[in-house]
């Protein structure tokens, strides 16, 4: 494995003996803004900020400060050969000795009569604590992602509104230059939704129910998986961005959100399927009164589920995604279906004032380089990081100032 840090990326100790790698090219941050799902709430993203620009406000503790991102994480029950590639909400290559760990930038975006509104998910987001996968199922990981704990606020969503899932492979790169999900990664996306009495407070143990879901579609002008149609493709063709509608008659309370991309390129043995997961902590309004059965996480996925041991790299017929069916009234898109709304439209730094900036996400280092120098005449964007241990990137901000967070991370602010 190359030895070498990418510019830029952040070198953080790893707990217990767990070696510290590093991150591999690759979902969102995968940070939900309101969306990256990382869709773009001002919560912390399928991103990290300070400022709403119109959207709505966080139901509670909207000052609180993030929790320190080097709590204890667990190391991936992954033994797999995977690729130098990963992805940056959670995809992972393969052929190579290391866990696969892909970056993950995750925003939450709400989209309401017509106009993008900024929800940044750095707020209400529960950032997963390193980039690599969950494959044991039966783990409570599977819920909400290893070392990830409840923060202090939650995002206002309507009813029947639109989030924008978005995941790309490098913080500070929302480009669509470069694919959200970097190499052969395929698989299923999907969004869950559970209903709980406090989301700040919620420990993923009640009833899941699927709302959203882009699978699969046969190509029949390949020749094996690899060249059929995917949700990880979509999510690559649409720029990292994938718009996911909230049922309108769900009843109005506090809701866990939980993205997922499962990466299936080392499927074919057990425990070789890669979940990597976000939840977003959401305060849903609206008149509806539905509340949806739903499926406990874990156990509603089986490590022999045709969807989770399969081998993508040969002929597919069929192909049944994991976990329970799409509710009444949510959305199941196409695989390989043209990218709609803001999954084309909302360029990155384009749209109304309202489209939120992405904040990079800390990641593990090499486990041997430390970091070098900081970058002289360069400046963060606002809501960019801009200092913490092992940052090698600009220290001074364009607008605002640097305002430490925690230890690992200090971010330009208003």
């Amino acid at each position: 494995m190359d030895t070498k840090r990418p510019p830029g990326q952040v070198r953080i100790p790893q707990s217990g003996n767990r070696e510290a790698r590093e991150p591999q090219p690759l979902w969102g941050s995968a940070r939900i803004r309101q969306s990256c799902l990382r869709p773009q709430f001002r919560v912390r993203s399928f991103g990290y900020g300070s400022r709403w620009n119109g959207a709505p406000k966080p139901a509670s503790n909207r000052g609180r400060t993030p929790r320190d991102y080097t709590s204890q994480a667990k190391p991936s029950d992954s033994k797999q050969k995977v690729s130098r590639s990963q992805w940056c909400v959670p995809t992972v290559y393969g052929r190579g000795k290391a866990a696969d760990e892909r970056r993950t930038e995750s925003f939450l975006l709400l989209t309401a009569q017509k106009k993008l509104s900024k929800l940044h998910g750095a707020q209400c987001a529960r950032l997963p604590m390193s980039n690599s996968p969950v494959t044991n199922v039966m783990s409570n990981d599977i819920r909400c992602n290893a070392g990830t704990r409840p923060v202090g606020a939650k995002c206002v969503v309507p009813a029947g509104s639109t989030v924008t899932v978005e995941m790309h492979q490098q913080p500070n790169d929302r480009s669509c230059a470069q694919e959200a999900i970097g190499g052969a990664h395929h698989g299923p996306v999907a969004v869950y939704l559970s209903k709980v009495s406090d989301a700040t407070k919620a420990d993923g143990s009640a009833p899941w129910f699927k709302i959203f879901e882009d699978s699969w579609a046969k190509n029949s002008a390949g020749g094996s998986g690899d060249d059929d149609f995917w949700g990880t493709k979509d999510l690559n063709s649409c720029c990292g961005k994938m718009s996911v509608p909230i049922p309108s008659d769900l009843a109005a309370g506090d809701y866990l959100l939980r993205a997922e991309a499962l990466a299936l390129h080392t499927a074919g043995g057990s425990g070789g399927a890669q979940f990597y997961m976000t939840c977003y902590q959401l305060s849903i309004t609206g008149t509806g009164t539905r509340t949806p059965a739903g499926v406990s996480l874990p156990g509603a996925f089986s490590a022999s589920d045709p969807g989770i041991l399969v081998n993508i790299h040969g002929s597919m017929s069929s192909y049944k995604p994991p976990g329970p069916a799409v509710i009444q009234g949510g959305t199941t898109k196409r695989a390989g279906s043209a990218c709609v709304g803001c999954e084309r439209t909302c360029a990155p730094g384009s749209g109304p004032s309202g489209t939120a900036t992405q904040a990079p996400q800390p990641t593990g280092g090499d486990g041997g380089s430390g970091p070098g120098p900081a970058p002289t005449g360069c400046t963060a964007q606002l809501y960019g990081q801009c200092g913490g241990i092992g940052w090698t990137g600009c220290m001074a901000c364009a607008s605002g100032s640097c305002v430490r967070l925690n230890d690992y991370y200090s971010q330009c602010q208003a």
